[in-house]
């Protein structure tokens, strides 16, 4: 039935076919044009320069001569700004030895527990036994303790 269908049609059809697509084609390349002329346009109906809204956004601005919605956006930018560093400027840090220490004592514990197991009991002092693996397992167990005052 799809075969009796293409047979059916003729060349000239096919041609005024191909036409209609072209056609359409050139039309959304015209729609396409225009769409992009009313945004430009509407960019400029909205009356604000983009120079004075970067100036807004670089706090550079005449204050007088902006309107009442961009002030009150300069000024929740400007306490935004004040409020950040303030928290920053409360906020205290660790000496810099602190996390070179910590890791120190993990490492150290990791190690002292690996000489336990691989010398059979015996060292790294020997005649303790098993108090080898605990002081190991402390010795890990501050360098944990002291990441969590890490700032």
């Amino acid at each position: 039935m799809a075969d009796e269908e293409l047979h059916e049609t003729n060349a000239h059809d096919q041609e005024d076919w191909q036409d209609q697509v072209e056609t359409t084609d050139e039309a959304a390349e015209v729609a396409d044009a225009s769409a992009a002329d009313k945004t430009a346009d509407e960019d400029e109906d909205y009356g604000i320069p983009m120079d004075k809204v970067e100036a807004v956004l670089n706090a550079t601005a005449d204050k007088a001569s902006l309107t009442p919605q961009m002030q009150r956006m300069m000024q929740r930018q400007a306490e935004n700004t004040r409020r950040v560093e303030e928290s920053i400027k409360g906020t205290k840090s660790n000496p810099r030895w602190f996390v070179p220490l910590f890791c120190a004592f993990m490492i150290i514990g990791l190690i002292w527990a690996v000489v336990y197991y691989l010398t059979g009991g015996n060292y790294p002092i020997p005649g303790i036994d098993a108090g080898n693996l605990a002081i190991a397992l402390g010795i890990i167990l501050i360098g944990f303790l002291m990441t969590m005052w890490w700032r």
